[in-house]
């Protein structure tokens, strides 16, 4: 068996477990985590008791002659990304998994969740330079490259900057959007770009 025909053998194996951990319930703690945080309008009603005034829509409470509040229901779809540290030190690991399989099937698991619930999912992977983006996008064949990326990755670079991969962040995605940051950690002085990123995603 050639080395393309075992990352397929192996990319097949992790669909199948990343969906069985999700059919038996990882899909639902998903959800309840990572709900959407934007709201967006639904419709107005009249103002009933309880009702928090601060919703109330003067323009249409004016025309009515009796208040009248904005419904906004929250917005549920996403976008997810995962940013993943692909440095020599990730290719180490016991004889059973390198700690990189082991992101691909925690990528897995994530994304697959993440898709059940109309999320568009993307990855950017790094050393000490940007190695691979993939737009985050709909569907499990987004979901398959990556991880097919991810098993047969080739890197450039050797050394670690979590820096690199969290400025990229900030600076490719300007939307909100739920990040993954996968990696050992074999890094100092990314405390500050952490933050910003934190800040200005959710």
């Amino acid at each position: 068996m050639n080395t393309k025909d075992i990352i397929k053998k192996t990319i097949r194996n992790i669909e199948i477990r990343s969906n069985r951990l999700v059919n038996e319930g990882l899909g639902g703690k998903y959800q309840s985590t990572f709900k959407g945080r934007g709201m967006e309008f639904c419709e107005v009603r009249e103002y009933q008791p309880g009702d928090d005034i601060r919703t109330i829509d003067w323009n249409v409470t004016a025309r009515q002659k009796k208040p009248f509040i904005k419904v906004f229901t929250e917005e549920r779809e996403m976008t997810v990304v995962f940013l993943i540290d692909m440095s020599a030190s990730l290719f180490f690991g016991s004889l059973l998994q390198t700690k990189a399989s082991l992101a691909a099937e925690i990528v897995s698991v994530l994304a697959f969740s993440a898709i059940r619930n109309n999320d568009r999912v993307g990855m950017l992977t790094f050393t000490d330079k940007i190695e691979k983006i993939i737009s985050p996008k709909k569907g499990k064949n987004n979901i398959l490259r990556m991880v097919d990326e991810l098993l047969s990755f080739q890197p450039e670079g050797i050394k670690t900057s979590i820096s690199v991969g969290l400025k990229a962040i900030n600076e490719i995605w300007r939307k909100k959007a739920v990040v993954f940051l996968v990696s050992d950690f074999k890094d100092v002085h990314y405390d500050k770009d952490l933050k910003l990123a934190a800040k200005n995603m959710i």
